[in-house]
């Protein structure tokens, strides 16, 4: 049995787009001539890069999207799809993130962390994937984490909701499986995003000094957006008849600058 090819326009959706990961896979897709729809609540942000990305030679459009609002994804993807064409590729990927301790967290706070990273995810997913079915192609990528793997302390509803796109996922998968659509996961490592720049600074030293007692903090180095973007680009660039499932990207630690310099390469 064959497989429907990619055709020579593939339209991306990525949610999430107006900073970080979000921004930066927008704008790595469209480098690579797709024509991306920008989606996330601060318009004004999106609006800013589709004209960048334009200026570069590029086609983007800005599109206001709340993922924790039905109605406002499918109005989101109706917009994105009657300016860029039917969807091929559709990153989800929009969240902010609160940290606190699991029994200091109001079910409120827990909750609204579910919403919107797990809950969010899956109603961009619901409202795309019947004409990726329909089409017999097309690539959907989670935005997930690397805390699915190994939790950090501070972030139980983050690491709720991310392990639940992990089981999430897994069963899309399943039962995607024979569609001609492919779903994957990128799971990010420590990335510098503007994710959490605003927390309490005696939370986040608190925070951090209890991922190093336990080990979760091994180097300073952080992921930049860019990385998490080209592990987008090449889930959703593989050719027709393999399926990239799950990819996890971690931030390199440092080489030392004694060692570098013995080598010549101290810069």
């Amino acid at each position: 049995m064959g497989f429907v090819p990619h055709p020579d326009r593939r339209p991306v959706l990525v949610a999430g787009a107006s900073s970080g990961i979000g921004a930066a896979t927008a704008e790595w897709l469209a480098g690579q001539g797709y024509p991306v729809a920008l989606a996330a609540r601060r318009v004004e942000r999106l609006q800013a890069l589709a004209e960048k990305i334009v200026a570069d030679g590029g086609e983007a459009v800005a599109v206001p999207l709340d993922v924790t609002d039905e109605a406002s994804v499918i109005d989101c993807v109706a917009k994105a799809q009657a300016a860029v064409g039917d969807l091929e590729i559709v990153v989800a990927g929009a969240g902010d993130l609160a940290v606190g301790l699991s029994y200091q967290t109001s079910p409120e706070a827990f909750a609204d962390q579910i919403n919107i990273h797990l809950n969010g995810a899956y109603r961009v997913y619901r409202a795309v994937i019947g004409g990726m079915i329909d089409r017999g192609r097309g690539d959907f990528v989670f935005i997930g984490s690397d805390v699915a793997i190994r939790p950090r302390p501070w972030s139980s509803a983050y690491v709720a909701a991310k392990s639940g796109i992990d089981g999430l996922v897994a069963t899309i998968q399943l039962e995607l499986e024979g569609t001609g659509v492919r779903a994957g996961v990128v799971r990010p490592g420590q990335t510098l995003t503007g994710m959490g720049m605003d927390l309490d600074p005696e939370v986040t030293e608190n925070m951090l000094n209890d991922w190093i007692k336990h080990g979760l903090a091994r180097h300073g180095n952080f992921l930049a957006p860019e990385h998490i973007a080209q592990a987008v680009a090449a889930m959703v660039t593989m050719p027709r008849g393999a399926h990239m499932r799950s990819v996890e990207v971690e931030a390199e630690g440092a080489v030392p600058k004694n060692k570098l310099a013995a080598k010549g390469q101290d810069r």
